[in-house]
């Protein structure tokens, strides 16, 4: 009777139990997507406009590619809290090469991404090799990107009005026909790499292997360090984008802009399902985590809901998905 009752609990169930579980979380999560318009769809008609909803997929954009590849830096136990400020400093980076530098606009796009690549080169050498923990790690490196894009910039904003196509990569539409702009169809597009990645490669086991127990990761075999700055490496390269993608929808480089970003991406990564405590998450999850913060955010906007009130709506949105991530966790 006792092996009767053993073969039948989730523990033994194992791989085919935990894919379940993520996948009614999911759709959980979008269950929880839909109520929200719908609710603020009777709040507001003019919610479900497509102009209002074009608008939340812009804004959710930026955010979204934010999460994505914080999401792989979660799913190992670590933290990026240099995500808002590391995106500014690749948008400072991109406005300088292509406004000061007269590079190629290829160029100036791919040094913003690298830029980001860089940031995040620098996070994962801190934590992996110098033990730095990763909130100390990353809280520095916060500090470090928002003082060097207020320096490098000379704390005033960088235009792009001289750089022909710079608005297209965020504003205007590759489907012809279809009022959809190219920074939503980056955020889709970077969601099926990011899955793939997270599926399909061992920088994906590993990370899962690296969040769930690095100890044992590390006895199996799996070289932790490595692997740990590559994950950070490819969160900054999403950082990097993230930067040209906003640079390119303000046609303008901010840098005072960045601080905040990073909560409503780890926010996102968080109602979508991955577990702050390392081992657990999905790509699909997080986007649908970033469609709710920015369907929140702007709903409570056109309730004309002061900016304050907005601010408190959206920690307690975090409060609520970390502790529903405790429960998860006790069950």
């Amino acid at each position: 009777m006792k092996q009767t009752d053993t073969a039948a609990s989730p523990r033994v169930l194992g791989p085919s139990w935990n894919f379940a579980r993520r996948q009614l979380q999911q759709v959980l999560a979008f269950a929880s997507l839909i109520v929200l318009a719908a609710f603020f769809a009777i709040a507001n008609p003019n919610f479900l406009t497509w102009s209002n909803l074009s608008g939340i997929l812009l804004s959710t954009a930026v955010i979204g590619i934010l999460a994505l590849g914080t999401t792989f830096v979660i799913i190992t136990s670590g933290i990026e809290l240099s995500l808002g400020t590391g995106m500014t400093l690749a948008a400072v980076m991109t406005g300088v090469m292509l406004t000061s530098w007269g590079l190629p606009l290829p160029l100036g796009v791919l040094g913003g991404v690298l830029t980001g690549a860089l940031i995040g080169l620098v996070n994962g050498v801190s934590i992996a090799v110098l033990k730095i923990p990763p909130f100390i790690a990353t809280l520095a490196m916060m500090l470090i990107a928002q003082g060097l894009a207020l320096v490098i910039s000379g704390t005033a904003p960088i235009y792009f009005t001289d750089v022909p196509g710079f608005t297209d990569i965020s504003l205007a539409s590759l489907v012809p026909g279809v009022r959809l702009p190219n920074a939503v169809l980056i955020l889709f597009a970077l969601t099926a790499v990011a899955a793939l990645i997270l599926g399909k490669t061992l920088l994906g086991r590993y990370s899962f292997a690296i969040g769930s127990n690095e100890d044992a990761a590390s006895l199996s075999g799996i070289a932790v360090r490595r692997w740990k700055i590559a994950v950070y490496t490819l969160s900054g390269c999403f950082m990097g984008i993230a930067g040209v993608v906003l640079a390119a929808r303000l046609n303008s480089a901010q840098p005072s802009l960045g601080i905040g970003y990073e909560l409503q991406a780890i926010a996102a990564v968080v109602i979508g399902g991955t577990s702050l405590q390392g081992g657990k998450g999905s790509i699909v999850g997080t986007l649908i985590g970033a469609l709710i913060v920015g369907t929140v955010t702007n709903g409570l906007r056109i309730m004309s809901i002061p900016q304050e009130w907005q601010s408190v709506v959206i920690g307690l949105v975090i409060l609520a998905a970390v502790y529903i991530d405790i429960l998860r966790r006790k069950q």
